[in-house]
Formats: C-alpha cells, sequence, structure tokens
C-alpha cells in the first residue's frame, strides 16, 4: 500500500507505458517506470472484497462530471501535475491551511477539488480507510483523460496503491501553464527527461489561459514595446484582439483557448507549434532546442506517437516518490491530515 504522508497511503498511475519502445526522430524513449513505482500493485482495489468496484464508481462520477463541465480534464491534470512537482505524487496539493501548496501564489487558480472530495466521501462509507486522495486524484485524471480521447490514450492496467503524504510544502507549479518553472527540478531532481518535459506539456492541447499570461509577449516583448518576433502575423492578430493591450475600468482579465481543440486531447498543440502559432512562449520555446524541436515536429505529423509517449510520460511522473510502510496515512479528508481533521 502506498500512503498520503506519514502512514498508508495508494498510488495509482494515470496511464502505463505500453510496452514497446517508442522511437521518435533521434529522441529514443523511455519504457521504464521511475524504480520508486516498482512497489505499486495491479487492480489493487479489485482484490479487496469491500472495494471491488472503486474505480467503476470513480468513472461514472468523473463522467457526470465531464458532462457538465468539459474542462474538468485540464483541471485534474493541473492538480497532478502541481502535487507531483514537490514531493512526488502524495496528494498534497489538496491539503488545506495556511502554508500549504494550495495557497501558494504559483498553484493560485488550480480547481477540480470539488470532485475529488465527491469521490472520497461515498468511498469512504462504502470501503473506510482504504482508498486515498492520491490515488484518487490519479483515477479521477485517468478517466477524466479517456473521455477526452480516452481508449487509445489510457491504458487499463493500474498501479496501486499510494499513500497520500501528509507534509505540505508551499511551493509547486502547475505543468499546464507553469511546467517550465519547475524544469530543471523535472530534468535533474525527478528523473525524467527531456522528452518527458516536451510531452507533457501536450496537456496544453486543452485549457484556458489568462491574457495577463500574454500581455508581455503581445505588446512588449523583452521590454521592446513590440510583439515576440516568433509569433506568426495571423496568430498575433488574432491573439490581441482576444487580447486587447488595456482593460476597460472594471473589466475582468480575459481568457482564452489554448488551442482550437479546447477541451479534446490532440496533437493540435504541437502543430500550432511549428506553424509559429502557439499561445504561451513556454510552448513556443520548445522550438529552441533540437531534441524538443524535433520532437515537436514527430508529434505534430503523427498523433500516434503522442499517445503513446503521453502514456509513458505520464506514468513516469505519476510514479515519482512512492511512499510505503510507515511513511504515509490514508487522510479521511482530502483536506486535512488526519490529526488535524476537525470533522473527526
Amino acid at each position: 500500500m502506498r500512503r498520503e504522508g506519514g502512514f498508508d497511503l495508494i498510488l495509482i498511475s494515470l496511464a502505463v507505458a505500453l510496452g514497446l519502445s517508442l522511437y521518435v526522430g533521434r529522441m529514443q524513449a523511455a519504457v521504464t517506470l521511475p524504480p520508486e513505482s516498482r512497489a505499486l500493485q495491479r487492480h489493487f482495489y479489485k482484490k479487496l472484497n469491500k472495494c471491488a468496484n472503486v474505480e467503476p464508481f470513480v468513472r461514472h462520477q468523473v463522467s457526470l462530471w465531464w458532462n457538465r463541465e468539459k474542462n474538468i480534464t485540464a483541471k485534474l491534470l493541473k492538480l497532478v501535475y502541481a502535487d507531483c512537482m514537490v514531493n512526488g505524487c502524495d496528494a498534497s496539493i489538496l491539503l488545506d491551511g495556511p502554508h500549504t501548496e494550495k495557497t501558494s501564489a504559483k498553484n493560485s487558480g488550480l480547481d477540480g477539488f470539488l470532485l475529488i472530495d465527491k469521490i472520497k466521501k461515498v468511498l469512504e462509507i462504502r470501503c473506510p480507510r482504504a482508498v486515498s486522495c492520491a490515488d484518487i486524484l490519479h483515477l479521477a485524471t485517468r478517466d477524466a483523460l479517456y473521455f477526452v480521447r480516452g481508449r487509445t490514450l489510457i491504458s487499463s492496467l493500474l498501479r496501486q496503491k499510494r499513500w497520500n503524504g501528509i507534509e505540505s510544502i508551499m511551493g509547486g507549479s502547475p505543468l499546464a501553464g507553469h511546467l517550465h518553472r519547475s524544469r530543471n527540478h523535472l530534468l535533474q531532481i525527478e528523473g525524467l527527461d527531456d522528452m518527458d518535459y516536451a510531452t507533457l506539456l501536450g496537456a496544453h492541447t486543452m485549457g484556458k489561459t489568462h491574457c495577463a499570461n500574454l500581455n508581455d509577449r503581445l505588446y512588449n516583448f523583452n521590454k521592446t514595446r513590440k510583439p515576440d518576433p516568433s509569433i506568426a502575423k495571423s496568430q498575433l492578430d488574432e491573439l490581441r484582439k482576444q487580447c486587447p493591450k488595456t482593460l476597460k475600468k472594471g473589466q475582468k482579465d480575459p481568457t482564452m483557448f489554448l488551442t482550437d481543440d479546447q477541451y479534446r486531447f490532440s496533437n493540435k498543440y504541437y502543430s500550432n507549434l511549428v506553424s509559429n502559432k502557439a499561445v504561451l512562449k513556454v510552448d513556443q520555446d520548445l522550438l529552441q532546442s533540437y531534441n524538443t524541436s524535433e520532437l515537436a515536429h514527430e508529434y505534430a505529423a503523427m498523433f500516434q506517437h503522442l499517445k503513446q509517449q503521453f502514456s509513458l510520460s505520464i506514468s513516469r511522473l505519476g510514479g515519482l516518490k512512492v511512499l510505503t510502510g510507515n511513511q504515509g496515512e490514508i487522510r479521511l479528508n482530502c483536506r486535512f491530515t488526519n490529526k488535524n481533521n476537525p470533522y473527526t
């Protein structure tokens, strides 16, 4: 079992490597999960009498939510990325409190907590003290990905269980929108590679961003009072229509979709990128490196390659720093450690 931060926690990878070596251009994809993930078990909950229906229940709840809120996939992905970038995938991003990852300025705007709360509440009734918040988060994200382009994107192989991390550290940055801030941490400390970085950024095919995140790029790039020269002229004109230089009094910062596919997982992100039509500068910068540029061109041309490698890369991310033994606990409420839970 895996723990959430002190006693017992559960890990489920979002997706699993498809068992084949994928060669993209001159980059050789990694085909193994990080060593920490080996402590996880396949289909763990199916072996527990009272918890055999955990996965179908989570899938059903995500389906209901997704039918009325299509951007739940992007929200859950951001939660997973923000969580795993700090102490590994221990669900510490879900903790409430004044000095938690959730309250960090870098993680402002994160959402999706209510769905996790709903799933956790019912599972505690059906199979108490068995399913960690970390596994709920990963299961829900896996299923949300299924609904945006699912069957061939996500493998049915589940790896459990993961304990929830007790400690919550101020900081962290959601990959969808802010992964560039954690790139060195991701590559040098966590054991993932440049291919994982470029592949996981593909999550930017879904969701939105605020115009405040790109106004400098549109109007005052590097304080030149000119736009970023790497933006295609047609894209610049379109972005400026959606993001005016100045807002009217009382006008809220507008949001815009990162691609035309909006809530669907596709390779549109990469086709935009190679056409110099990426919305965010961090995305366009993938073309600055030979390796990531070559990879972007491969993904733009072959969606199947992207699906295969995304499945592997997000599995590798989800397997970081698995907690076992006495290292964690299954939280009864995902917002509080058991010691600080005001409802017990």
